[in-house]
């Protein structure tokens, strides 16, 4: 088959999940990793992977199928860095939404959903690696099943949004505990989204790591 995936930051750390991906499947699929709209070309699966463009059917009609993955149960949790919101809210568990891309974000027919546990201690990179996994897995299942696959319309009635998040977002206030704000922490990028705090007029970056022995 051949394959586009659209990850629109160059820096998302998707990218090298991606590329390991894209190696272990290269005898089996002709694939191309795109970072913006303007590259598309056409074939038969477009992926719209950590995309934070609209697609508009214009492109979308260039192929067979055009999918997207969104990290919340939907239609609960459209909108932004949904999983983020979900575990700084104290979830843990996190659902995968496989669905058709559409104009209006987040709106498509659902063709599967996988559950992923987030440990309370797994920290930004572990999430990572516990989505990402459970992302490329989608992918495989609708490349390899995408004839047999019966998508499934959205319940609008329980339809709720997140706000799209920014670096504001991951402020520490540093007159609350360390426990009360650890979820916060665990899952701030620590190099495109640190968590941070002011003290005395100075900025404060924060780094968390976990003790190796």
């Amino acid at each position: 088959m051949n394959i586009s995936i659209l990850i629109t930051s160059k820096e998302h750390p998707i990218n090298s999940y991606i590329s390991d991906w894209i190696e272990e499947k290269s005898s089996e699929h002709l694939i191309d990793v795109l970072h913006s709209k303007e590259e598309i070309v056409g074939g038969d699966f477009l992926f719209l992977i950590s995309c934070s463009d609209v697609i508009s059917k214009k492109y979308r009609d260039k192929f067979k199928k055009t999918l997207t993955i969104h990290a919340s149960d939907l239609p609960i949790g459209r909108g932004w860095s949904p999983h983020i919101w979900e575990i700084i809210h104290g979830a843990s568990e996190i659902t995968l939404s496989l669905l058709e891309a559409e104009d209006k974000v987040d709106s498509g027919d659902i063709w599967q959903k996988t559950k992923v546990r987030i440990p309370k201690t797994a920290l930004y990179d572990e999430i990572n690696q516990l989505i990402f996994d459970a992302e490329i897995n989608l992918m495989n299942l609708a490349i390899s099943s995408f004839n047999v696959i019966t998508p499934i319309k959205q319940d609008i009635a329980e339809t709720s949004y997140w706000p799209k998040r920014s670096s504001k977002d991951s402020e520490i206030d540093i007159n609350k505990s360390l426990s009360e704000q650890f979820d916060l922490i665990r899952v701030c990028d620590p190099n495109r989204f640190p968590a941070f705090f002011y003290k005395d007029g100075e900025k404060f970056n924060i780094t968390i790591q976990k003790d190796s022995e």
